[in-house]
Order: C-alpha cells, then structure tokens, then sequence
C-alpha cells in the first residue's frame, strides 16, 4: 500500500513539472504566450533589475502625462551617471521627448528630470515608485532609485515584471516609443538636438519584436523585456542576469510562436 501511495504521488509531481528547456540562459526568466505563463526558471527570485526599472518609471510617467508639458532638467538630473544623453542643467524639453529618452535610450538624466518633474524629487518620485509597486501586487519588488542604479535595496523578479510590462503593453504612446529604432528630440528653444538609438537590439531586427526594455548593470548583468506579436500571437519574455541575451531571447520567441502553430 505504501508502494502504490509513493508511485501515486511521484507520478503527480511529475504530471506538475514544468520543463526548463532553456536551463542556461539567465539566472531567472519567464515566457508568457498570450497572457498565460508558458515556461519559466525561479521567476519569483529577487534579482536587480538594472535599467528595467524604468517601466514603473515610465508607468507613473504616464499616469499623470501631459506631453507637451515643459520639463526643466536640473542640476542633479544633469550629473547622472551610467546610460545617459548627455543632458545639461537648465534646459527645457518636453515631457514626451524625454519619456522616449528614457525608454529609447535609456537615459537616465531623462529619468531623472521626469522623476523630478512629476513628483518634485527623486526621492518622492521613488517613493511613489514602491506605492505603485505594492498597488500592483508586485510583493517582491522594491526600488531604491528611479533609473536602475544597483544596490541592496532595490529588486525585483521575472514574475513581477513580467505584471508590469502587461500593465504597459496598454499604453499606446510606450509601444510607439518601444518599436521605434531611433528617434531624435530637442529642447524646447530648437538649440541643441539629440539622436536616441533604441538600446533593445531586437528592435528592426527581430520580426515582430515591438518592445519593451533592456538594460545593464555591472550586479544585474544583461537584463531584457522582449515583447513581440505575430498573427494570432502575443509572446512577452523576461530575463534577468542574461549574458546572451539577444540570441538567447530569438531562439525562445521562435519556439513560442512555434508552438502557436503546434497548437492550431
């Protein structure tokens, strides 16, 4: 009786495995086809999002957007280190041309300024950033700064930004910006220009790779949130700490819309 008990119960965990077929390629990711999870590895691990935090950026950015609204960058903004445009304290740009910095290029003296501009100090913006992240559920997400910048205090996981990636695939204006391979934007008065190449390499080159968000950090390594459609089909990846990210996110999306056509 105990024998035939352990095999009814070894063959249900079996028939509950999920398969990993790709153990290698991040410390952590999550597929989704059609909105319902197709594979996953340790999708609930704390793990440092780097420039992936700029989804809840954009997402408070947007809840509250006026895009002609004039965004003054100032001095703190300017000085941002890591991935940046180059911005100067002083100038003017509007909102829209510094959210698609922000998600082009993932600039992160345009992050800045729109943190300041939309709730008067990084530090508020940041703190708006984890009320917004408790609203949504995201239990094990918490952010210490508003650009990606590592350190101990800031977190996420496969599954919660996967949650927020879908709350921004509803945004017109963040899919316009995510699919676009370059775009250029200027301050208010026309005198200084700047040219945004999209830092998403599947962008132009992926068929039907529209979005979302890449990033890098020294601690969080290379980081992606893919979204792509074709006919019929809506596939979202997340991979966090990925080191071959681009190639590695290709051969999944293909076996994802793959098995679309399995399935039909």
């Amino acid at each position: 009786m105990r024998y035939l008990f352990g095999l009814l119960l070894l063959v249900c965990q079996m028939a509950q495995a999920q398969p990993d077929p790709f153990p290698q390629v991040a410390a952590s990711y999550l597929v989704q086809l059609n909105g319902s999870l197709l594979w996953e590895k340790e999708s609930n691990r704390r793990l440092p999002p780097a420039s992936l935090t700029k989804l809840m950026a954009a997402l408070l950015v947007l809840e509250d957007y006026k895009p002609r609204a004039v965004v003054l960058v100032g001095k703190k903004a300017a000085q941002e280190s890591g991935a940046r445009i180059g911005l100067r304290g002083g100038e003017r740009f509007h909102a829209e041309d510094l959210l698609a910095a922000m998600l082009i290029g993932s600039a992160n003296d345009a992050c800045h300024a729109l943190a300041d501009h939309v709730a008067g100090s990084h530090e508020s913006f940041v703190r708006r950033m984890n009320h917004r992240a408790q609203q949504l559920g995201l239990r094990d997400t918490h952010f210490g700064n508003a650009c990606g910048h590592d350190a101990g205090n800031h977190f996420s996981t496969a599954r919660d930004l996967a949650v927020l990636a879908n709350e921004l695939l509803k945004s017109k204006a963040v899919m316009e910006l995510a699919a676009k391979s370059e775009a250029r934007i200027a301050t208010t008065d026309g005198a200084r220009h700047y040219l945004l190449a999209n830092k998403n390499a599947l962008i132009g080159r992926y068929p039907g790779a529209v979005g979302l968000k890449s990033g890098y950090t020294p601690n969080a390594g290379k980081c992606l949130v893919a979204y792509a459609e074709r006919t019929g089909a809506r596939v979202l990846l997340v991979m966090l700490n990925a080191p071959d990210r681009w190639w590695d996110a290709a051969d999944i999306l293909d076996l994802a819309f793959a098995q679309v056509r399995r399935d039909s």
